[in-house]
């Protein structure tokens, strides 16, 4: 494995900001593909270059600066994933404004708290179903003056279409032809880019604030470790309003790969046979399912291809194993590799489009035999870790030099120490410059040295790879004084039982564990077929007695795996799974464990009578 790239002189000589950015890209590659998207279902995909992104995009934000946006002052975006969101989003940042990212899941008074607390002055919204959310707290957003809507209609007045703004924009120019350029070059590094409000586990969302400084950094970044280039096609499907997919986009503009875009987190496994990208960036969960749908359908099809499936995964861990440990592998073995793939890993890498180099694991932490799995089958998982307040990208494996069960080393130019506690500290270019009306909130969190403290617990090799080992806050302790890191003991469930969605282990001064899990619907469609359960309802099926006992079986499995005072001793199956509608989970699709357990403290209790 080759030793990453840690010249930082890329540094100094990127971009000053997010829009000259963009512009450089523009002119270096005015004929290459920049976005790709679906036109309609059964339709072939549309395509954009570079300079037609920079067309559509000048005019957006002509039409923004003739609706009076000024310097850093907020512009938001509540919509999906969409090429629509990007272009609005570059068209904020020529402009010279701030966007304020919101999820489309976002309920109406939570939506109104954060384009009131930022000042938004501008809102594209994606559909009439948005539109109706500002409409009811209209009273609220005394700052919001104009709404721009992707699909649906506009009422001429607060709501005008896309293409509405663009035709003002059209006749701004015509009548200020260097307004847009004029915009661009009064953006300094320092200034105001993006305000992402986390979601956090309790309380109200906080807005960070990240400069241009911040993504101009992230992108070339990775442009100086040579992990991606022009050649390179992305899929995007990622929560824009999330940091992990905004990185993104500023890493597309640093090495201009071209993108297809389809937020559907449904039609992901179809987009990417359609699509056949190089790298995609991803959740866990999404690499969860991926990897129980196949276990599943093989198990379900039994017989010899049952038993052909199991063998070419146990030659793949040891081909994979003795390579990575860099030992040779056996003629006998190699040839067994050979006959494995052509019948199992091809197949599953065709499920992906047959192209794909690596994926970039973020947001949560990847299950390591998930991820060796997945390395068996010749695709290459790998995983990052950064917080919003990093500008998402600190941390991430290389393509030629990376260990599982580890997020990589720090990206060059940042810096990283453990504080108390084992605290991982960042600090670097991309650390925000605070959150936004929270002084005292930004003074827990950043050190007077100008240090990011994560709240996560870490390790670091000797090559200065990083291990997250817990969260502190959820770090928990037995009545017996043992310490307990639940994630970790619930990526192992979700790597030993494929039908698990969700995995919640509980006994804070307790005498044991025990574990609230859920089902994925999906999975769990196929298992009733097999089981005697076909035709009934999910509720049904989950309290089952045949269920219960399924689920067992992996518990059991699991506890093998763990310490004694780890060990689940009980556990309650509930009767839906988890969703961000419930409030249950977050938008980026992690669990709000002080919800779940509140919710659900009766039930945890009876646990333990």
């Amino acid at each position: 494995m080759s030793p990453v790239n840690t010249d930082t002189s890329f540094i100094e000589n990127r971009a000053p900001n997010i829009a000259v950015q963009f512009r450089d890209r523009v002119n270096k590659s005015p004929d290459g593909e920049a976005y790709r998207y679906p036109a309609a279902d059964g339709e072939p995909w549309l395509s954009l270059t570079w300079k037609e992104t920079g067309d559509r995009v000048e005019k957006l934000a002509a039409g923004l600066l003739f609706l009076g946006i000024q310097s850093e002052q907020r512009v938001g975006i509540a919509s999906g994933t969409r090429v629509e969101w990007i272009l609005a989003d570059l068209a904020v940042m020529c402009a010279g404004g701030a966007t304020t990212t919101v999820y489309p899941s976002t309920m109406a008074e939570d939506v109104a708290y954060i384009l009131s607390d930022s000042e938004c002055h501008v809102v594209f919204a994606e559909d009439a179903e948005q539109v109706a959310k500002l409409k009811s707290h209209r009273t609220e957003l005394p700052h919001l003056e104009k709404v721009v809507v992707f699909d649906g209609p506009s009422d001429g007045d607060w709501v005008i279409g896309l293409d509405e703004l663009s035709a003002l924009g059209e006749k701004h120019l015509a009548e200020n032809p260097e307004a847009v350029s004029q915009a661009i070059e009064a953006i300094g590094p320092e200034h105001l880019a993006t305000l992402i409000y986390t979601s956090g586990t309790t309380g109200r969302p906080k807005g960070v604030r990240l400069r241009h400084s911040s993504w101009t950094y992230e992108g070339a970044s990775i442009q100086a470790q040579q992990i991606l280039d022009e050649n390179d096609l992305q899929f995007l499907w990622l929560p824009m309003a999330h940091s992990f997919g905004k990185v993104l986009l500023s890493t597309q503009l640093a090495c201009g790969f071209a993108t297809a875009v389809d937020g559907r987190v449904d039609k992901i496994i179809e987009n990417l046979a359609i699509v056949k990208p190089t790298f995609m960036g991803a959740a866990p969960r999404i690499f969860e399912k991926a990897h129980a749908r196949i276990v599943t359908m093989q198990a379900s099809e039994g017989g010899a291809k049952e038993k052909i499936f199991l063998a070419a995964f146990k030659v793949g861990r040891q081909v994979d194993a003795l390579k990575r440990e860099g030992k040779s592998v056996p003629l006998t073995l190699r040839l067994q590799h050979a006959l494995f793939d052509r019948l199992v890993f091809s197949k599953i890498r065709d499920r992906f489009g047959g192209r794909v180099r690596f994926f970039i694991s973020g947001a949560a932490a990847l299950n390591r035999d998930i991820a060796e799995w997945f390395h068996a089958a010749g695709i290459l998982i790998l995983e990052g870790y950064g917080l919003t307040e990093s500008s998402a990208g600190s941390f991430v494996n290389h393509p030629d030099h990376y260990k599982f069960g580890t997020v990589g080393p720090v990206v060059p130019g940042s810096r990283v120490r453990l504080g108390e506690g084992d605290e991982i500290q960042i600090a670097g270019p991309g650390i925000m410059d605070g959150y936004h009306n929270l002084p005292d909130e930004t003074a827990r969190t950043l050190t007077e040295d100008g240090w990011l403290r994560t709240g996560d617990k870490g390790a670091l090799d000797s090559d200065g790879f990083l291990t997250i080992t817990g969260r502190i806050k959820e770090l928990f302790k037995t009545s017996g004084g043992k310490y307990i890191a639940p994630p970790a003991i619930e990526a192992k469930f979700k790597a030993v039982c494929p039908y698990a969605s969700q995995f919640m282990v509980f006994g804070n001064e307790r005498n044991y564990c025990v574990a609230l899990v859920t089902l994925d619907p999906d999975a769990m469609v196929g298992w009733a077929e097999e089981n005697g359960l076909g035709g009934k309802s999910y509720e049904e099926i989950v309290s089952d007695a045949r269920t219960r006992e399924m689920v067992s079986g992996y518990v059991d499995t699991l506890n093998g795996q763990l310490n004694r005072w780890e060990t689940i001793k009980k556990f309650e199956i509930l009767d839906h799974d988890l969703s961000v509608e419930s409030g249950e989970l977050t938008p980026s699709m992690k669990v709000k464990r002080n919800v779940v357990e509140n919710n659900y403290s009766v039930m945890i209790d009876k646990l333990y009578a």
